[in-house]
């Protein structure tokens, strides 16, 4: 029929792909609702258990043991499904080059770790088995490269389990029961214990996935082109990371463990929201390739923008019903934590700044690797710059410690403000079609949320409970209610429904 051949390709394909979107983005909800119920026991129990200086201690050793395992993966996280989808290899033997490689470079982040322990524990030596922390960078790595394969394969269900649902519950629940066996060290083995059978839950899906690496024989040479092709990937991953975590390697450096573990919480509850871009990535990041390798930008503008507006929509009502009560939300695991507000405040709605950014650079990755990689490294000098100089403002201001840890939010906001602009517009340009996900009853939404949390925080102290159980509740039910009145089309809306399975 000639409607059928005049339909441009963008349209062919672009329905099949923003449906693929559609079911991923509904089960990383799902999962993102899953992570959040099993996250807040974690957060309740660290605080009121172990206590803002314990907290410190851990959170600067975990940053440093998080970086390694990035770095480990050599940017495979991303570049694992443009490797699959360009080669004519068995995909088994791909994905397994791919492990090789995390597991050789895991071995000398983790030598180096134990070497130095030091770059972990900079206020103190780690005590009991907190000292095998450094060996659990290779099951982070592998956890990491298997959901990547699998999420090729359009499995993000093997994601949510392993991530949403088995390693928060574990370190929740290990967490709580070594309080009283080895309080020195209990966070320290509970983690460990999450990534070990996070681990687990992504290799066993993988195997049945992929298979065991029949006829497969790690070839040196092969091995050393992959990691050698990924170097920008990884350079963008580790830069990316590091603006999300150089604020409390700062603080670390400048201030006492607990104000590290007041604003390390504010942090956890502020990646919540941000854990629903990372969520996207394994199921954006194989249809963006498809859609590359059959020539169609602006498809993947299209993909870009669907999704980018998804992830910001979420991120601003969770900004919103976490930060306008947000004393009361920092209280919740601990009065010493509660001056931690206006850094969460900081936090989150950086999140939602980041949203165009994070989105764009998943396209950027792949068109122009190298531009991303050298504005990421720019953006992320410049957020440290700015973050030792807000610290030196606020100190000379007289702001107390808690205060002054907000300098390095404030900064991350500027910078993830910066960077959703310059990579947004270079997206556009190479694309040949706006990236933005932006819509402007987004801000009709955030007024009227804003305006109706307003109200119930001016309510008495004695009423703080009633902020959060039913301000939250109503600041998320008025932003939704306008978004879906006004701000929603047919595609946001397949994200709510089924999509028909063809015949």
């Amino acid at each position: 029929m000639t409607t059928a051949t005049a339909t441009p390709p963008s349209e062919k394909g672009g329905d099949t792909d923003i449906a693929t979107l559609a079911e991923g983005g509904r089960t990383n909800i799902i999962g993102f609702a899953l992570r959040l119920a099993a996250r807040i026991p974690f957060l309740f129990v660290a605080g009121r258990l172990y206590g803002a200086a314990a907290v410190g201690h851990f959170a600067l050793a975990v940053v440093v043991v998080e970086l390694a395992a990035l770095i480990a993966t050599l940017g495979m996280k991303r570049g694992l499904a443009q490797a699959l989808s360009a080669t004519d290899r068995p995909h088994a033997h791909v994905a397994w080059d791919a492990l090789m490689v995390a597991f050789l470079a895991s071995m000398v982040a983790s030598g180096i770790l134990f070497a130095a322990p030091g770059l972990m524990y900079a206020q103190g030596q780690p005590v009991g088995l907190a000292r095998g922390l450094p060996a659990i960078v290779v099951a982070i790595a592998w956890s990491d490269i298997s959901l990547a394969a699998l999420a090729y394969r359009h499995n993000v269900r093997a994601a949510v389990t392993a991530r949403a649902i088995i390693e928060p519950w574990t370190i929740s629940i290990a967490a709580t029961i070594l309080y009283y066996v080895a309080p020195q060290s209990g966070l320290e083995i509970a983690y460990m214990l999450s990534m070990l059978v996070a681990m687990i839950a992504s290799i066993i899906p993988f195997v049945r996935s992929y298979g065991l690496p029949t006829g497969w024989k790690p070839r040196l040479s092969t091995i050393v082109a992959l990691a050698t092709r990924n170097i920008p990937l990884a350079g963008a991953d580790a830069i990316e990371w590091a603006s999300r975590n150089v604020d409390r390697f700062i603080i670390g450096q400048l201030f006492a463990p607990a104000v590290v573990g007041v604003y390390y919480m504010a942090q956890q509850f502020a990646s919540l929201p941000g854990r629903l871009k990372t969520s996207f990535d394994p199921i954006l990041g194989p249809v963006i390739a498809t859609s590359l390798a059959r020539g169609d930008k602006h498809a993947v503008a299209k993909q870009i923008r669907q999704v980018g507006f998804w992830i910001m929509a979420a991120q601003g009502g969770i900004a919103l019903a976490l930060s306008i009560p947000g004393e009361a939300v920092m209280g919740m695991v601990g009065p010493q934590f509660v001056g931690g507000a206006a850094a969460l405040a900081f936090l989150l709605t950086a999140e939602v700044a980041a949203s165009t950014a994070a989105v764009s650079e998943s396209g950027l990755v792949y068109v122009a690797r190298h531009r991303n990689l050298i504005i990421s490294a720019a953006l992320l000098i410049f957020q440290t710059a700015i973050s030792f100089a807000l610290i030196t403002v606020l100190r000379e201001l007289g702001w107390s410690p808690a205060g002054q840890a907000a300098g390095p939010a404030i900064a991350l906001l500027l910078s993830l403000t910066l960077a959703s602009i310059i990579k947004s517009r270079l997206l556009s340009s190479i694309l040949g079609a706006p990236v933005s996900g932006l819509r402007l009853p987004l801000v009709g939404a955030v007024a009227v949320a804003a305006a109706i949390g307003g109200a119930f925080t001016a309510l008495p102290s004695q009423y703080e409970w009633v902020e959060l159980l039913v301000g939250i509740p109503a600041i998320l039910a008025s932003y939704l209610l306008i978004l879906r009145r006004w701000a929603f089309g047919p595609e946001d809306r397949a994200l709510f429904k089924r999509v028909p399975q063809p015949a």
